[in-house]
């Protein structure tokens, strides 16, 4: 691969200090490591919160929505929505995004084939894509859905993945960027008002639960406060990025997007979100399959984030930064969904969440255009110093769940 050439202006970034979630919001992360009560999550995650029993959001959403929750009702609601939208001339009246994954799967089959919807598929590439992620989306496809696939300028996103992995610690920035803004660009080129996603992760997953109770985001807070890191596309151009290299991962003006009454919805809002029967369902359904190799490196699971060969460096930025790996994302929902015990969960964070993601790492330092040795500068950069301890030579963590 050719060289990266880096702007000059971008250097003047100060990369995130240790403490902070993001960037530009500053907000500061709690010194005093937690670990929820009934899952394995720590107060480390972005936006978590824990009550005065030491219990998490996203366990205590757990208690309301599988005990609580009247879903008959919830899907009543889904009805009186999607009959608001349904088009009967042939024309498509929902957007979306899928990957080719369980869960995006599951939310366009349903909204099709249950629901008597006509949805336009759309899917923003992956970094790189895995075989079995190209696989499964050809699989999806083939099962009865069009799609329309979009790939940037690989130079370009490779730059961008350079830059988020290098000041932001997490490769997988513009990946974001793009998947939450081309569907919505595509609502307003077709004229499509209802964007479904599938699950509202700061609520299922821990986080932010203003949303509880809402069924749309907002396209202009929301995104930004949760998924941007405070850093939206159009900021690069402060450090020198080109303005058109940009525009495949800009958002459409908020005000544009209220004008048209586009509305952007998770599927989760009203059906009981369960990532194993999505797995089970997108199976049968839209010819998924999970990992050929078994598990993914960093946790025990073999049917979650399968689509690129570079996310396993998400998750592993993720493990510096806060102390939270792949194991411990999946572990924490099955716990709540009733799949594992928390004693059987922390096993498995205990096994899985510090491995390396070693199988395509000579590729991705390719992609990033970086050494070895400039690699593991930038993980130490975001290394907070009251999450780990260095012992023996040996980072590890000074607290782990129990």
């Amino acid at each position: 691969m050719q060289k990266l050439i880096i702007p000059e202006a971008v250097k003047k970034l100060k990369t995130n200090p240790a403490g902070y979630y993001d960037y530009y919001h500053k907000i500061p992360i709690n010194k005093e490591v937690k670990f929820c009560g009934k899952c394995v999550v720590s107060n480390q995650r972005p936006r978590i919160a824990f009550d005065n029993e030491g219990v998490c959001t996203a366990c205590r959403f757990a208690e309301i929505k599988h005990s609580k929750i009247d879903w008959q009702a919830r899907e009543k609601m889904l009805i009186e929505l999607l009959s608001r939208y349904r088009r009967d001339d042939g024309q498509y009246d929902c957007i979306v995004p899928v990957s080719g994954g369980k869960d995006s799967g599951f939310v366009a089959h349903q909204l099709k084939y249950k629901y008597n919807m006509h949805p336009l598929t759309v899917t923003f590439a992956p970094l790189r894509w895995t075989d079995i992620g190209w696989r499964n989306l050809q699989a999806f496809i083939d099962s009865g859905f069009d799609n329309e696939l979009f790939i940037p300028d690989t130079n370009v996103y490779r730059l961008l993945v350079r830059l988020s992995t290098e000041y932001f610690g997490d490769p997988f920035l513009p990946f974001v960027y793009g998947v939450k803004a081309f569907p919505i660009k595509l609502a307003m080129k077709y004229n499509i008002q209802l964007v479904f996603y599938g699950e509202n992760g700061e609520v299922e997953y821990g986080g932010d639960i203003r949303n509880i109770d809402k069924f749309t985001y907002d396209v202009a807070t929301d995104l930004r406060d949760h998924d941007f890191k405070g850093m939206p596309p159009n900021e690069w151009e402060k450090f020198g990025v080109k303005k058109e290299y940009l525009r495949p991962f800009e958002l459409p003006e908020p005000a544009e997007v209220e004008k048209r009454s586009i509305k952007c919805t998770w599927l989760s809002f009203f059906k009981k979100w369960i990532p194993q029967e999505n797995y089970y369902y997108s199976s049968k359904n839209t010819g998924f399959q999970p990992n050929p190799e078994g598990r993914s490196e960093g946790t025990y699971s073999k049917y979650a984030s399968l689509d690129d060969r570079f996310d396993g460096f998400h998750y592993y930025f993720s493990f510096i930064k806060f102390g939270i790996g792949r194991a411990t994302s999946d572990a924490a929902h099955e716990i709540r969904d009733k799949h594992l015990t928390r004693e059987e969960g922390v096993a498995l964070v205990k096994k899985y969440d510090s491995e390396f993601p070693k199988k395509h790492f000579r590729e991705f330092l390719e992609y990033i255009d970086v050494t070895e040795e400039q690699f593991w500068r930038i993980v130490e950069r975001f290394r907070n110093p009251w999450i780990w301890e260095k012992s023996s030579r040996e980072w590890k963590l000074k607290q782990q769940v129990k």
